[in-house]
């Protein structure tokens, strides 16, 4: 269906509740592990020789999906084996956009990706060998060089959330009839879910500038990532019907109509968030500019974690796999990054009490 006819060093972490904020220092360079907090460290490598990996979508026997931007391939990966699973049909990538976002469910991997025209998300039936042909299921998300979003994620309540970008658009992200700068909410098969916040209408939240992250924690509660445009980036807690600023607003502004971030980090270059993985009370960041993952309480108990795992640049995409271990992708290949041998790369990681 189409959407458009369905939506009528230095510096300081900033935690902060709606309307304030609350300094906590820290530096730019990696910094202890705190007390408490898991020991991340890199495990093994998983797969080299990757194309711009973006997104990564574990399967029930344990291997994963792996999306490549702009061959629009996907692999299917186990640790040491890659293999090619499936093509996606019309993708046209360009800057930023191609090949995106995937998730896996109930037997469907569904992708998000740039077409000709718009960003679309499509679902293909996966065999256990193999994907078959797309289906169409949400299109009409407008694209540009620039902030597609792009990740997809199934909720505990069955849902598909799509993270959309304002597309170089800044006041579309403020128009609720237009499905850019939010996230999206749909059924598995792209129908509008009734309980939405406006009736007929996919978006869930709006006032995004371009998120690259979705994850749920253990509590059902869906948080997102998303690029600043020069100051500060930022981690959101989502609730249905809420507005997130953009462009109103880079970073908390306390203003009563628009939802500050919980966490912010300034300057952007210690960041650039993209994918998030959540473990127990702390969610893992990929940084694209900040070459890092960043380690956040979600209780807002403490600082976050600049992690030190040695030098390998841009990081994209970051996800749990069965058995609690993480899978990070890095992202160098994809024109802004320094390739390092045999980039890019899918890196094991592994979370244990520290000592």
């Amino acid at each position: 269906m189409d959407i458009r006819s369905v939506i009528p060093g230095l510096t300081v972490l900033v935690l902060a509740a709606c309307g304030s904020s609350v300094p906590v220092p820290i530096t730019a360079s990696p910094v202890a592990q705190a007390d408490g907090a898991p020991a991340v460290r890199v495990a093994e490598t998983v797969a080299t020789g990757l194309d711009v990996p973006w997104g990564i979508a574990f399967l029930p026997d344990g291997s994963a999906l792996v999306s490549e931007r702009d061959t629009a391939r996907i692999l299917r990966v186990t640790p040491g084996t890659t293999a090619t699973a499936g093509m996606v049909d019309g993708v046209t990538p360009r800057g930023e956009g191609g090949l995106l976002g995937i998730a896996y469910a109930d037997g469907w991997m569904y992708a998000y990706f740039t077409a000709a025209d718009d960003n679309r998300v499509v679902r293909m039936a996966w065999d256990g060998a193999g994907l078959g042909a797309a289906e169409e299921v949400l299109v009409g998300i407008p694209k540009a060089g620039i902030h597609n979003g792009g990740r997809i994620a199934f909720g505990p309540d069955g849902m598909l959330y799509i993270a959309t970008g304002d597309a170089g658009d800044r006041d579309a992200a403020q128009d609720p009839a237009s499905p850019a700068g939010k996230i999206l909410r749909v059924t598995p098969d792209g129908s509008i879910p009734a309980d939405n916040p406006l009736p007929g209408s996919a978006v869930f939240s709006l006032g995004h500038r371009n998120i690259q992250g979705l994850a749920f924690d253990d509590q059902n509660r869906l948080w997102a990532s998303e690029f600043g445009q020069s100051d500060v980036d930022e981690l959101n807690l989502i609730t249905a019907g809420s507005n997130y600023g953009w462009p109103e607003c880079e970073g908390a502004c306390g203003k009563p109509d628009y939802v500050d971030p919980v966490m912010e980090w300034e300057p952007t270059s210690i960041a650039s968030p993209s994918g998030i993985a959540i473990v127990g009370d702390y969610a893992y960041v990929a940084s694209l500019r900040g070459q890092t993952v960043w380690q956040v309480p979600l209780d807002r108990s403490g600082q976050a974690n600049r992690l030190d795992l040695g030098d390998l640049g841009r990081l994209r995409t970051i996800a749990t796999a069965p058995g609690g271990s993480l899978w990070l992708s890095t992202s160098n290949t994809d024109g802004r990054g320094d390739p390092r041998g045999e980039d890019d790369r899918i890196l094991r990681l592994t979370l244990n009490p520290p000592a």
